[in-house]
């Protein structure tokens, strides 16, 4: 087996390869390789100069994951960047692929740092709620300046190699084989006697005092809630104010502060689950799917036209069908717009938009689809329409090919049921706009065959979705889930919370935005619609809330008749509208309730509470099959905050038996037919365990 790090001379200079795959992750046999070959060059007395550098597909692209959560093991990361940059030999980093996180910070206490063209490099510890623990924050200001690792560290994106040369972290881009290049260079250093630089005795200067203030300012709207962005602006300042070895050790305890938080805590878990929710319970790795080389839609509207674009944007050919010709038309023109505004922004160039456009293929003709692999229908959400739409399909499409639904909540298996291919139906609920929403919502009907649905899991992968398997029943996972926080915020409103109090506590809660603002901005109609369609299965109370009836009896359907819950200037700027506090208090008077104060933390405890209570019974079910499918639901499809993890996690760090507890208070106010607990969140409760503590 080969070495991880490997130490070999060429001519004068050592060499230190790392080999460590897939992406050279510094575990601790890495960061002890490249201690040790360090020493080794050091003791070598025909070793002039030495070059890290790394085999495979990447230089180093940060930490080892698999000792992500337990106890550090020596050395330390700080220790060997420091030993690096202390050798009294020149120490030059040779970098291709990415270079992120402590793969950057190996360089950086590096004397020299060149890269190909292709290469990049960042610190993206941010978005795991952490900084860069090994001397980024101090010493990409001191090489970078202050704005370029304001920017960096707190946005963890990474820069190209050109831009990374502008700003100074590299010295040299170079073309062609890196690790020739990289040896001429390492020559250069000796032959032209270039002094040894260490970036940590580097000055990092701030033009004025308020640049911090500034910053923290700037990013303020974008970074809202989370504590890290924060914390890295406080580190990098102290670069500015401390000596370099002090620096290091409040970089140190910000780090560990940071990484003791439950943000932190959260983040890490979303990292971990964003990546384990592709891997299908019960099913091998190696999982037998179909080839998906062409694609029909059906439905040019807004959800259908947002598909196509998702699977011309991945380079898979596409028929998008509707009825009429109008239909078709204004469906291209907005698929067209969606692009040229692209374009516009400079995010893509002309010749890919024409690219993408032409793999899209307009038709009115259903025998156009007979070739095709997968078939996602997105027509309007009526059960009789599904049904004639995948009758027709079963009679054109061939053998083999998939026939999916994007319903957002009807029975899957119904739909199957008219087909003679039930094994091959199943659900692909894309999220609005779906050119744009991350989550896709795989449905397994009960004949779904597991090469189907794994085939569907690797489509959503190959768009760049973040697809979750779940199972069949009324509105799968996010929507029943939706569900019952809709309830609940309809009742405290007739309680005595006016709609724009719920929702500025929802988003003060890290929500994007309250549950009114939201549904003025998707319209109001199409939960009108919803509730009128499942009306004989709500509960009485549930059925006397007429407050969503009368707004939209009164054609208030939200932002685009520019009132619903608000009202809208021409800007769809919102304002509460004193009509529908006036509505909403008669309404109260009408059904007899006396409206009271309610507190922030019952609008919390009642909105996210009965979301947890539903999971529960979504788990116990098996529509979902682990907690983090339904945290990745909530965090990619509805705006759940990051930094709390998803329902399900949030529901372990606040503690089961709190939220448990909370529930038996609402049973007696509310009423047992909705806040009865579900039977494995009171077990769990009871035995003091959390839903990943099982």
């Amino acid at each position: 087996m080969a070495e991880i790090v490997s130490f070999s001379k060429e001519g004068s200079v050592g060499v230190l390869t790392v080999n460590n795959p897939p992406v050279n992750a510094l575990s601790q046999a890495v960061r002890a390789g490249i201690k040790a070959g360090v020493e080794k060059g050091i003791a070598d007395t025909d070793v002039a100069v030495m070059l890290i550098i790394c085999e495979g597909r990447t230089f180093i692209a940060g930490a080892d994951i698999r000792e992500f959560g337990k106890p550090p093991m020596e050395p330390f990361l700080p220790d060997v960047c420091q030993f690096i940059e202390d050798c009294p030999k020149p120490v030059v980093a040779a970098i291709h692929g990415t270079a992120l996180g402590g793969g950057l910070e190996i360089p950086l206490s590096c004397h020299f740092r060149i890269a190909v063209a292709s290469a990049k490099v960042g610190l993206p510890e941010v978005k795991l709620g952490l900084l860069p623990g090994a001397g980024g924050t101090q010493r990409l200001p001191r090489v970078a300046g202050v704005q370029a690792a304001l920017e960096m560290i707190t946005s963890g994106t990474p820069v190209p190699a050109a831009k990374a040369r502008t700003m100074g972290i590299l010295d040299e881009v170079v073309e062609g084989d890196l690790k020739a290049a990289a040896l001429a260079f390492a020559k250069r250093v000796v032959d032209e006697k270039l002094p040894i630089r260490k970036v940590s005795q580097l000055s990092a200067k701030v033009d004025s005092p308020a640049v911090f203030e500034d910053f923290a300012k700037s990013i303020s709207r974008k970074s809202r809630g989370f504590i890290a962005p924060f914390k890295c602006i406080e580190a990098v300042k102290i670069a500015t104010e401390l000596p370099f070895s002090e620096g290091m050790k409040r970089e140190r305890e910000i780090f560990l502060e940071l990484q003791a938080s439950d943000q932190s805590r959260a983040q890490r878990h979303v990292f971990f689950a964003e990546r384990e929710v592709v891997r299908i319970p019960g099913l091998p790795d190696d999982q037998r799917t179909r080839d998906i080389k062409s694609v029909g839609i059906l439905g040019a509207g807004t959800m259908g036209g947002g598909i196509a674009m998702c699977f011309a944007n991945a380079g898979i050919p596409v028929f998008l069908l509707d009825v009429k010709q109008e239909y078709i038309d204004k469906g291209v023109a907005v698929i067209k717009k969606n692009y040229a505004n692209t374009v516009a922004k400079g995010s893509l160039k002309q010749e890919v938009m024409d690219k993408r456009l032409s793999l899209i293929k307009p038709t009115l003709a259903y025998e156009d689809l007979k070739d095709v692999d997968l078939v996602i229908e997105a027509v309007f959400e009526d059960m009789a329409i599904k049904k004639e739409v995948f009758t027709k399909l079963d009679a054109v499409c061939k053998p083999g090919a998939i026939l999916a639904s994007n319903t957002s909540y009807l029975n899957i298996d119904d739909i199957a049921a008219i087909t003679k291919r039930p094994q091959d139906v199943m659900g692909m609920h894309f999220f609005s706009p779906a050119n744009v929403m991350r989550l896709l919502e795989n449905v397994r009907g009960a004949k779904t065959s597991p090469e189907v649905y794994a085939t569907a899991m690797k489509v959503g992968k190959t768009i760049g979705k973040v697809p979750v398997l779940v199972g069949v029943c009324d509105g799968f996972v996010g929507n029943r889930m939706l569900a019952s926080r809709t309830r609940e915020c309809g009742f405290m409103m007739e309680e005595g919370a006016l709609p724009w109090r719920i929702d500025k506590v929802l988003y003060d809660f890290g929500f994007p935005m309250g549950p009114y603002a939201m549904g003025d901005m998707a319209g109001l109609d199409v939960g009108w619609r919803n509730r009128k369609a499942k009306f004989d299965s709500l509960t009485t109370r549930e059925q006397k809330n007429t407050i969503l009836d009368k707004i939209c009896e009164m054609g208030r359907f939200g932002q685009k008749t520019g009132a619903g819950f608000y009202k809208y200037d021409e800007k769809r700027n919102a304002t509460p509208d004193p009509m529908i506090e006036e509505l909403i208090i008669n309404h109260s008077k009408e059904v007899g309730i006396t409206r009271r104060n309610i507190s922030d933390q019952e609008i919390i405890e009642r909105a996210i509470y009965s979301m947890i209570n539903e999971g529960a019974k979504i788990l116990e079910e098996g529509i979902a099959a682990r907690p983090l499918d339904i945290d990745v639901v909530w965090l990619y499809g509805y705006g759940f905050p990051i930094y709390l993890g998803g329902p399900m996690f949030y529901a372990d760090t606040v503690g089961l038996k709190k939220v448990y507890d909370a529930i038996l208070k609402y049973r007696d106010l509310v009423g047992a037919e909705y806040w009865t607990p579900a039977p494995l969140l009171e077990k769990l409760a009871k035995e003091g365990k959390g839903f990943y503590s099982r």
